[in-house]
C-alpha cells in the first residue's frame, strides 16, 4: 500500500475512533454539540443505542488499523478495500437516511481510500 493510500487509511480509522469515542463515551455530554438535531431530552433515552454504534464504529476502525499492520500488500490492500467499503456503504446509506452531511464525512473519504488503490497515486 502507498503512503498515501496509508495516510487516508489511518485519517479514516482516526475518524471512527472518534466517532467510538463521542457515541460510548460523551454521547450525553459532548453529544449533544455535535448533532444538534437531536432534541436535549433524547440523548439520555438514545444512550444505549449510541453505545451499540460506537462499538460498531470500532470495529471498522479496528479493520482499518489492522490492514496498516499488514506487511503483505496484497493482503493489506484487500483488507483495507473491505472496511473501506463497508464505511463506504455505512456512508451512503447514513446520507440516504439521515443526513447528507454524512456522506462528506464518511462516503467521500472512503472513496478517495479505494481510488487511491486503484490509480496508486
Amino acid at each position: 500500500m502507498n503512503i498515501l493510500s496509508q495516510l487516508i487509511v489511518g485519517f479514516i480509522a482516526f475518524l471512527h475512533i472518534y466517532f467510538l469515542w463521542l457515541e460510548m463515551f460523551s454521547w450525553t455530554t459532548h453529544g449533544r454539540k455535535v448533532f444538534k438535531k437531536i432534541p436535549e431530552d433524547q440523548f439520555e433515552k438514545t444512550k444505549v443505542m449510541a453505545t451499540n454504534q460506537g462499538l460498531y464504529n470500532g470495529f471498522l476502525a479496528a479493520g482499518l488499523i489492522w490492514s496498516l499492520c499488514i506487511t503483505n500488500v496484497d493482503w493489506s490492500k484487500n483488507i483495507a478495500a473491505f472496511f473501506l467499503s463497508c464505511v463506504l456503504i455505512a456512508g451512503v446509506y447514513g446520507a440516504m437516511t439521515d443526513s447528507k452531511r454524512i456522506f462528506f464525512v464518511q462516503a467521500v473519504p472512503a472513496i478517495l481510500g479505494l481510488l487511491s488503490f486503484m490509480l496508486q497515486i
